[in-house]
């Protein structure tokens, strides 16, 4: 059976003064994908494809040259589009998340509602995965729209599983039903 890994990128450097999606990896978050690529190693992608954010980027292409598999980017996997939302503090981004989830067709922050990035991303998951029909496909992406696509198909509740993704985590669903085989909620150095 084939499988869709989706992966939230690894640990990013938080910079207040750049929007999140410019943000590139700490230097934990390039050690980290060591164990990434060992725990994805299992699944036997036969490609990684990423989002183009940076982070994203640097994760795809580090696990990709672990495993010596092909690593390319393709449009429309990012983040939920926010880029000129100031820099939240932990607290309330969690509560400015909370409510994007609770009201996914109204705009609560940003340039698209949660509704809208979701579509945008599952059509751009659906092109990836033409490209490569009957294979195990992985997608580094973004904790919101990762959320989002997961919970539309397998009813998970989005703010928990949100809450319980680390930098990086990683989800593995069946093809072509999209069902929940393992969350993987984080991976650290050692693991």
């Amino acid at each position: 059976m084939p499988k869709l890994i989706l992966i939230r990128h690894s640990q990013s450097q938080l910079d207040p003064a750049l929007p999140a999606s410019r943000w590139s990896l700490s230097e934990v978050g390039r050690e980290r994908c060591m164990a990434l690529a060992q725990r994805l190693a299992t699944y036997a992608p036969a490609a990684i494809i990423a989002s183009r954010e940076p982070k994203a980027i640097e994760t795809g292409s580090i696990v990709a040259t672990i495993l010596g598999i092909p690593f390319e980017t393709a449009d429309g996997l990012h983040e939920h589009k926010r880029e000129h939302v100031a820099f939240i503090p932990n607290e309330a981004f969690d509560a400015t998340i909370a409510a994007l989830f609770e009201r996914p067709d109204e705009l609560v922050m940003g340039e698209e509602t949660a509704n809208r990035a979701r579509e945008r991303f599952e059509q751009a998951v659906r092109s990836v995965l033409d490209r490569y029909p009957g294979r195990n496909v992985a997608i580094v992406t973004h904790g919101t729209v990762m959320t989002l696509f997961v919970a539309k198909h397998t009813g998970v509740a989005p703010l928990p599983f949100w809450r319980s993704l680390g930098m990086p985590a990683l989800v593995v669903l069946s093809l072509p039903e999209l069902g929940l085989l393992e969350v993987v909620e984080r991976l650290e150095i050692g693991d």
